[in-house]
């Protein structure tokens, strides 16, 4: 199964292209640092503004960098369901472990809709394959009923949920049972979706602090509880912080303070301004890693 502290890598750009160089040696660190799985070409990774030509590249690299040391969830979601299909059979022909896949954003499918894109994609490849409820970014929320529906086809396997929604999980769990394996999607109640069934967490505070997020759920799986809270207290600013503007623009200033990429974003994503990036620099220093 897959559990732990797990990245929702953010892709470095360098005059307007992506910077394969940050990116390859980003992905390195994050292994080295602990991290449990890595997830390219997610949110986070500003899969709206990449082309497909880009996307297929930043999922390649991923995996030729991983070399098989942590598991790569390749994201490959659209809202059209033809190309969600085609950018999850290329992560396969890539070597990835599994493939995220978002809940359709604007076209608004109703329960049936969502039911029948996510078959079709579970029927065009052979990874496992989770679920990506983002309600807040894709305007529909999947119901716990159409994700049993889903959970019944073999290689649908788990959700990222970031809904915030700390009924969910368990609720998700006695419908569908302890194997189907949930990840939070929102770092700040991360140990609270871990207590109520959760296994892991799709984090963007991971790009800053791998080892930090990693300890935290080395320290949850120990049962080491005193570790997991002093961790979840430390890191609170840094979540805050991740999230001051839009993501991944706190995140991607963060890591050029850091020195691992430039902060740029792709448009309609702005620069972060000057009072979100004084957040940053604050946070980053409270939780010791300025």
């Amino acid at each position: 199964m897959f559990k732990g502290s797990m990245t929702a890598l953010v892709t470095p750009f360098r005059d307007g292209k992506v910077d394969e160089k940050a990116f390859a040696e980003f992905v390195d660190w994050q292994i080295v640092e602990g991290s449990h799985a890595l997830i390219p070409c997610g949110t986070t990774g500003e899969s709206p503004t990449l082309s497909h030509q880009e996307h297929d590249r930043v999922v390649e690299i991923c995996i030729e960098v991983a070399k098989g040391r942590v598991p790569v969830i390749a994201g490959a979601g659209s809202n059209s369901t033809e190309e969600a299909v085609r950018l999850s059979l290329h992560a396969q022909k890539a070597g990835a472990n599994a493939l995220l896949v978002v809940a359709p954003y604007y076209n608004k499918p109703n329960a049936e809709g969502q039911y029948l894109h996510f078959k079709a994609i579970a029927e065009a490849v052979d990874l496992p394959i989770f679920i990506y409820n983002i309600p807040g970014r894709s305007v529909i929320d999947m119901s716990v009923a159409t994700m049993a529906r889903l959970a019944k086809l073999p290689n649908i396997v788990g959700v990222k949920d970031a809904t915030a929604d700390l009924a969910r999980p368990l609720k998700t769990r006695l419908a569908i049972g302890p194997s189907f394996c949930q990840l939070s999607g929102e770092d700040a109640t991360v140990t609270a979706f871990l207590a109520q069934g959760g296994h892991g967490c799709i984090s963007v505070s991971a790009n800053v602090a791998p080892r930090l997020c990693a300890e935290l759920h080395n320290a949850w799986m120990a049962g080491d509880y005193a570790k997991v809270w002093e961790l979840r207290d430390r890191l609170m600013p840094l979540h805050d912080a991740m999230f001051c503007e839009t993501s991944p623009a706190p995140v991607k200033y963060a890591m050029s303070l850091l020195g691992r990429m430039l902060p740029d974003c792709r448009l309609p994503l702005a620069p972060l301004s000057d009072e979100g990036k004084g957040k940053v620099e604050a946070a980053l220093k409270k939780v010791g890693l300025l």
